[in-house]
């Protein structure tokens, strides 16, 4: 049984599917359609997710982690047990911090952009918003992979929700279905990935020592046997199953070539774009490979391959915010291409670096979705970055807030993006010297900076900066105290939340500043880290690298800081060359055929509609004429036999006993026959 605060932690995903329950039932006599109840609800969370923070870091009592089982479905004979669980380490109790604290803003801001804008169905806005908070919450929590499935599919339908919430109108329905059915796509591996796991193992427990990572490491240190399948040697099964889980991960964290249904989400409500992009669903995905780390850190295969496609998808996605002309367009490549970044940082043994980017990238990015939805109201819900300019002076709280945010994102120090995105960079760096795969990543990741400091600032100086471009942006419509009040927290803590991590500064000067490094390793029960030194053994044996921060000499660390950051100031310098004057041109036009091609993304869409219409159709047809002219084919041809078979021995059936006797004579005398032919009587 749970004692002190980590009594009440239930209660931190309980009060959101409360509030989802009361707006749904009574949302529209409630205060403000139901905004009300959401806001209290989260503010409980959040004051809840802090004290056991404070807990876990020993701030308040004494430090540790606590873990129960709140439900127990069945308990196998031998085999597995499924239950309902919490576990609140490190962490989970940061993030539970993040997505409380980011969902309670968002539901403050939707006062402002939702109810202030005469807009109907608010009692079905907060109920779902409810319940995609309540549902991400008990999702971090979970302390077993089933659990965690569970909950990860319900953040699915959550956003499918909220994305389709203008249904009567044509993109948001089709926008809704299609990252439902992509991230199910993604999903499908998932689901088989749980089900390898407890065949393989007997339990999907994250943490402790009947965790299943712990057994992975005790299965390759020849202390505990483990069922595999295939044919394969515990280490290459180990692989698949990683990579099958990584499946749902790519999807839900929009990773290639599951990415395409992040840009077409942009057609729900502002502020849930933010609640997705920041600490919900695409957060969803890298959070899953950081709480099953102690299992990835057993197979370096699948970690490189979670290196590589962070990185690749870091740069192909950057490229793409270069053109878009959308301010949430540009933020939409901006999410894709950050949490490729965290996923780079987690494949190379960046654990803590991931973490932490993690952290900082859940800040600036509800700031600059927020900030976008302030424009939006000011616009009148346009979001054409064209129409706009000369807003600076009009929306201060805005503007400064939002460019706070894209200098995080563009990682100009001092802001948060600088210290986070320059730990990834060089994790990935010094583990990358000892794999021409690794070093590839993070080439494509520094590669990467440049066209985020670009898009980041081309963003500002149009929307901002020069003359406006319309009427709307000459006499913008105001914002409330409910829009700006959020803006000016995210904007504050995007600027200083890099100092929970100054790693440089502790490594130069000695100082005890090391909060982040100090909280994660804070304990060896951390679940995360259960297995992580198996892979620090392999590290050292392949490449003589320590899987660690300060494994980096100085001199390498700050140079992988200034040409990180180099890069980010030569693409902002860039877009201030192109973008600053009062009439800025269309420069990105200049392109032709290139820019074309990034302005369709590649043409995955197309592509993925290929695969499907021609690819999958003339398969699923294949396999149709399969179905019915051989397996139905061979039922109907025993069917048939049965009948004609069955039909002529109905018509002996008559009901006359002479006819039967008869017919068992007949029998009897061919049976002696019979007998006689074999035996050697004639």
């Amino acid at each position: 049984m749970a004692e002190g605060i980590f009594a009440f932690v239930p209660a931190i995903a309980a009060l959101p599917f409360v509030s989802f329950l009361l707006a749904l039932v009574a949302g529209k006599y409630l205060p403000k359609r139901g905004a009300i109840a959401g806001i209290a609800a989260m503010t409980g969370s959040l004051i809840i997710s802090v004290l056991a923070l404070l807990s876990v870091a020993g701030i308040i009592g004494e430090p540790g982690i606590s873990q129960e089982v709140l439900y127990q479905w069945t308990i196998g004979q031998g085999t597995f047990d499924l239950h309902f669980g919490i576990l609140v380490d490190q962490l989970s109790a940061l993030m539970l911090v993040i997505v409380s604290l980011v969902s309670l803003l968002v539901h403050v801001f939707s006062l402002g952009y939702m109810n202030d804008e005469g807009e109907t169905g608010l009692p079905r806005y907060y109920a779902e918003l409810g319940f995609f908070s309540g549902s991400m919450l008990a999702f971090v929590m979970a302390d077993n992979l089933l659990m965690a499935f569970m909950f990860f599919e319900l953040v699915g339908l959550a956003s499918y929700l909220l994305i389709g919430f203008w249904f009567r109108g044509p993109s948001p329905p089709s926008a809704a279905k299609k990252a439902f059915l992509v991230t199910r796509f993604g999903d499908y591996f998932f689901l088989i990935g749980v089900i390898a796991v407890f065949a393989t193992f007997g339990t999907a427990g994250f943490a402790g020592s009947e965790g299943f990572p712990h057994l992975a490491e005790q299965a390759l240190n020849g202390e505990h046997s483990v069922t595999t399948f295939f044919g394969l040697g515990e280490q290459a099964w180990f692989t698949v199953v990683g990579l099958l889980v990584l499946g749902g991960v790519m999807g839900k964290s929009a990773q290639f070539p599951f990415h395409t249904w992040l840009p077409d989400a942009m057609e729900g409500p502002t502020p849930v774009s933010a609640l997705i992009h920041a600490a919900t669903m695409v957060a969803a995905g890298v959070y899953l490979v950081a709480r099953m780390y102690g299992f990835y850190a057993v197979s370096p295969t699948a970690l490189a391959v979670i290196a590589f496609v962070g990185g690749f998808t870091a740069l192909f996605a950057a490229t793409m915010g270069v053109v878009k002309e959308e301010i949430k367009q540009v933020l939409a490549y901006s999410t894709i291409s950050q949490y490729g970044y965290i996923m780079l940082a987690l494949g190379t043994g960046g654990y803590i670096a991931g973490v932490f980017h993690l952290t900082t990238h859940a800040i600036f990015k509800a700031l600059l979705f927020l900030g976008a939805g302030s424009v939006i109201i000011a616009m009148h819900h346009n979001e054409d970055m064209w129409d706009m300019g000369g807003l600076k002076d009009k929306m201060p709280v805005t503007y400064y807030a939002f460019l706070s945010g894209s200098l995080a994102l563009a990682g100009i120090i001092p802001f948060s993006g600088f210290w986070s995105k320059d730990e990834v960079l060089f994790e990935a760096l010094i583990h990358g010297l000892g794999s021409p795969l690794l070093l590839g990543a993070w080439a494509m990741g520094l590669l990467a900076v440049f066209f985020t400091g670009f898009y980041t600032f081309r963003m500002v100086l149009l929307t901002f900066h020069g003359e406006p471009r319309s009427d709307t942006a000459r006499d913008p419509h105001g914002v409330r105290w409910n829009v700006k009040g959020p803006l000016a927290v995210l904007g504050t803590l995007a600027a200083v939340v890099g100092v929970i991590n100054l790693v440089p500064v502790e490594k130069l000067t000695g100082a005890n500043i090391d909060f982040l490094h100090d909280f994660l390793n804070a304990d060896s029960a951390n679940a995360a880290f259960v297995g992580f030194h198996h892979y620090e053994v392999l590290l050292e044996e392949q490449a003589g690298i320590a899987p660690s921060y300060i494994g980096g000499e100085i001199t390498t660390l700050l140079a992988s800081a200034a040409l990180s950051l180099g890069l980010a100031l030569a693409g902002a310098g860039l877009a201030f060359a192109l973008y600053r004057g009062p009439e800025p041109e269309r420069h990105t036009e200049k392109l032709g055929s290139v820019r074309d091609l990034l302005f369709n993304n590649y043409y995955q869409d197309e592509y993925q509609v290929w695969l499907a219409q021609d690819v999958g159709v003339g398969i699923a047809r294949v396999a149709d004429r399969f179905d019915q002219g051989v397996v139905d084919g061979a039922v109907n041809f025993v069917s048939s036999v049965s009948l004609f078979s069955g039909d002529r021995l109905r018509r002996i059936q008559t009901g006359i006993v002479s006819n039967y006797a008869a017919l068992v004579t007949l029998g009897l005398v061919l049976l002696l026959v019979a007998f006689g032919v074999t035996g050697g009587w004639f």
